[in-house]
């Protein structure tokens, strides 16, 4: 038995199956400590209020309709008028529900989007996808068809006081060639929690309408929800703009609902590839977030329960890794947002793809800095320091996780001063 070249490109090892592998595995093995993947908090207040309004909708016979029927191929359109309505009002953007539709997920509405601007053209041409600064999300690198699909650029670095740093786009050498069909950015970053800035975000949507390509913002954690963001970020968003947005931060990752922003004619090809590929997308997320919405809970819980919570969270964090890790072992990315910290060994005289499997045998698990790094011209040895670290376990899990990460860390260099 052979597989085609499409199965040959999507059965093979990627980077973001291991890390869903290492969740499903690291959830249902006592005692391992999971500080990789990127499962949100069960934060206790978001789940009492999602039992609650689970039970009101039973009881209104809501969760039977959601459960029951089938959706049209744009997704529920009760949420997207709502959505359209609550978007307009909070942030001022001319948009209806035309300008929306709905996913099973975020990761498959990037696999849509990615292969709907890149890839090979008829002409025999091949666009690609310009992520302007890297490292980004590792579940984007395998989502193209074509091979070679994506392109990074080098962020510039910028030290910070107490041991942090801050990447920024290298605009003076930012190249956007006629092979460019769509620009990507994720708002916070996934891995590094960085927030590009208003200005920054300007800037690349200056470029892409001057280049008329898209831009992609992946707000996953962004504002207005689930808004864990920690410093000052103006949302964006124009009918050049592709606005990617997830229920699975709010704490519903189960639900595999991903919501699209953009002008009609991305939505209607968006909605044509969900009938194809799906039918519909699921129904369950979508009849929450419009009760949410009508209840006037959506934006309130984002600001009021999960933005605080994570925010005391990393904090926390920060904390205990400066206990046992000083700045001379890691420096910490400026926590701006997301659910990760991402740390960068600079000395560290092994990569941390060898770090990442001391940590695993030992029960500890992260993501090591390489997989974040797609389409990257030439090597570069800061892709081999880094590592991501998820900030949400209980503190008691992170101490112990963090111990174990700085003395495998000082072994490391116990092991390079004794050869």
């Amino acid at each position: 038995m052979t597989f085609s070249v499409f199965g040959e490109k999507f059965t093979r090892f990627s980077g973001i199956t291991r890390l869903m592998a290492d969740m499903n595995e690291g959830l249902r093995t006592p005692g391992a400590i999971m500080l990789g993947g990127g499962n949100p908090a069960h934060i206790p207040e978001m789940q009492d209020y999602f039992q609650t309004l689970l039970g009101d909708m039973l009881a209104e016979g809501k969760l039977a309709d959601a459960l029951c029927n089938y959706d049209g191929p744009q997704g529920k359109d009760v949420l997207r008028h709502a959505l359209a309505k609550m978007l307009s009002e909070e942030q001022g953007w001319e948009l209806s529900a035309e300008n929306i539709a709905l996913t099973n997920g975020s990761q498959s509405a990037f696999f849509y989007l990615f292969n709907l601007f890149a890839g090979r053209r008829r002409d025999g041409s091949l666009r690609k996808v310009l992520f302007p600064l890297a490292p980004e999300y590792l579940g984007y690198a395998d989502a193209g068809v074509d091979e070679n699909l994506f392109v990074s650029a080098k962020p510039n670095i910028e030290l910070l006081p107490e041991g942090q740093f801050k990447y920024h786009v290298d605009f003076e050498h930012l190249n956007i060639g006629k092979d460019i069909g769509l620009i990507c950015v994720s708002r916070p970053t996934n891995p590094t929690g960085n927030v590009l800035t208003d200005d920054e975000l300007i800037r690349l949507d200056a470029l892409a309408q001057q280049h008329d390509i898209p831009l992609l913002i992946d707000n996953a954690y962004g504002v207005p929800f689930p808004g864990i963001v920690f410093t000052e970020a103006t949302p964006l968003w124009n009918p050049n703009i592709i606005l990617c947005m997830s229920l699975s931060k709010l704490g519903l990752p189960g639900s595999r609902c991903g919501i699209v922003v953009a002008d009609e004619k991305t939505i209607k090809a968006i909605s044509n590839m969900n009938g194809i590929i799906s039918l519909s997308p699921g129904s369950v997320g979508p009849a929450m977030a419009n009760e949410m919405i009508a209840r006037g809970d959506l934006l309130r819980l984002s600001e009021q329960v999960i933005k605080p919570f994570y925010y005391q969270r990393v904090q926390q964090t920060l904390a205990t890794l400066r206990r046992y890790l000083p700045p001379e072992r890691c420096l910490i990315h400026k926590p701006e947002g997301a659910i990760f910290l991402w740390l960068w060994f600079k000395n560290l005289p092994i990569s941390t793809e060898v770090l990442y499997q001391r940590l695993k045998k030992r029960g500890v698990l992260m993501v090591p800095g390489d997989y974040f790094f797609p389409g990257l011209e030439h090597p570069w040895p800061h892709t081999h320091q880094c590592m991501r670290m998820n900030y949400v376990p209980e503190a008691d899990q992170i101490e112990r996780g963090v111990a174990i990460l700085a003395e495998e860390v000082e072994r490391a260099h116990q092991e390079h001063s004794n050869s």
